[in-house]
């Protein structure tokens, strides 16, 4: 992803209270369920940072994430970058009530471009990835 590219934006209703969403995007026993089974650690506090990789069969991608804003049940934003990479980016997680629902709506802002040539980082990829994590594998977290 570049900078000139659009955020991914990324919007899923799930039948679930705020509290419940929540949790799932900000307890780390439970993220490992639906988004990366290895993250060592994860605090929805300001300031918290952790590691960890992700293999490809032709590269490792070395997750550097730190967290800069917490509005407890309603956004967290985490600014990424990869260890070895070119490119910064943040990620932001709001959660909205809808009548009994509750909406999680995601963001992806590129504040220093990624580099070009490699696949996982167009902007394609990122919103195919963003898709499947939101609105297959936290949903079926969710419903079942």
């Amino acid at each position: 992803m570049k900078t000139t590219d659009k955020s991914i934006i990324v919007e899923q209703t799930f039948n679930q209270s705020i509290e419940t969403v929540w949790n799932s995007i900000t307890r780390v026993e439970l993220m490992r369920q639906w988004f990366f089974d290895n993250i060592p650690a994860f605090e929805s506090k300001v300031g918290f940072e952790t590691q960890f990789n992700i293999a490809t069969p032709n590269r490792n991608f070395i997750h550097l994430w730190r967290v800069t804003e917490v509005i407890p049940l309603k956004k967290i934003t985490s600014n990424w970058k990869y260890e070895g990479y070119q490119g910064d980016s943040f990620v932001t997680f709001e959660l909205f009530r809808e009548n009994d629902l509750t909406k999680l709506k995601l963001t992806t802002k590129v504040v220093e471009s990624f580099p070009e040539d490699i696949p996982e980082f167009k902007r394609e990829s990122g919103l195919e990835g963003w898709n499947y994590f939101i609105c297959k594998k936290l949903k079926e977290f969710l419903e079942k």
